[in-house]
């Protein structure tokens, strides 16, 4: 995979952003938001991290990645069309009835969709059971999954907590969306989310501590994957729902809106996209 340079994910971040805003407009779907808020980690997980090759996305031999938060799939599915697994128009077509871009993915739907998601605190225990055959099968295939940070208040997700680390599963990755909201309010307002990290570590995994939009720590936490130590390993990222839009962001509104045809093009000039034929 060749890795591409920081000017070059940066275009490919905008372009990822406007195709998920457009996709929202043109099926009039929700969740906007949250899905801006992870486009940085998915993105270079698929740049930059994945053993992944778009030519055969079932090869036995790959890197799995699971968006645990599906509600979100528009990012991955827009990740997956710019790394070239399908054709950038087909996301045109998304939540469209008969379609195979479902606006909650399954197995099968879209070459590179792993598991049925959006049933929340279902993705990282998927992911331990890919990433324990990993082991007992002797493969040295990787497991990524992308949570959110509301979900982190299902229990499934602290007895998958405690279960990757008594099997040193090292070759399994959990990222945090941490973007401080759920659907009706403010996460940590819900529930006693901090310190995220502490539980984590308390845990036993190995933990990083990030901003989830500054492409240089996303990429210096991937690097000290896996963990030396054998232990599973879990990045707490700092994100902002909405980002990359001023009038998107940190605004929950978002959580249930598409954007208008008008918003769309506001949303262009903000990400300096105008005349770029690729989106």
């Amino acid at each position: 995979m060749t890795t591409p340079s920081l000017p070059e994910l940066d275009l490919t971040l905008r372009r990822t952003r406007l195709k998920i805003i457009q996709m929202s407009h043109l099926a009039k779907s929700a969740h906007l938001a949250s899905a801006l808020s992870c486009v940085d980690l998915v993105t270079l997980a698929y740049t930059n991290l994945l053993r992944f090759d778009p030519a055969h996305p079932a090869d036995p031999g790959r890197d799995r990645f699971i968006l645990s938060k599906g509600h979100a799939v528009s990012t991955l599915y827009a990740a997956l069309a710019f790394r070239g697994v399908f054709p950038l128009g087909d996301l045109d077509h998304y939540n469209e009835d008969g379609g195979h871009l479902p606006e909650q993915p399954s197995p099968g739907c879209a070459p590179g969709v792993e598991w049925a998601t959006g049933s929340l605190g279902h993705g990282l225990p998927v992911g331990i059971g890919m990433a324990l055959a990993a082991k007992i099968r002797k493969q040295d295939y990787r497991v990524a999954v992308v949570m959110s940070d509301g979900e982190c208040q299902e229990g499934s997700v602290w007895e998958a907590a405690l279960f990757a680390p008594k099997h040193g599963l090292s070759h399994l990755l959990a990222m945090v969306d941490f973007n401080k909201w759920q659907a009706t309010g403010r996460s940590t307002e819900i529930m006693a989310m901090d310190p995220l990290r502490a539980k984590w570590e308390s845990f036993g995994w190995a933990c990083h501590e990030i901003d989830g939009h500054n492409l240089s720590e996303i990429l210096g936490a991937f690097s000290k994957f896996p963990d030396p130590h054998g232990r599973p390993t879990v990045i707490v990222a700092h994100t902002v729902k909405g980002k990359g839009v001023s009038f998107m962001e940190d605004d929950n509104n978002w959580h249930y809106r598409s954007p208008s045809a008008e918003e769309v093009e506001k949303a262009r000039v903000e990400l300096n996209l105008v005349g770029d034929a690729l989106v």
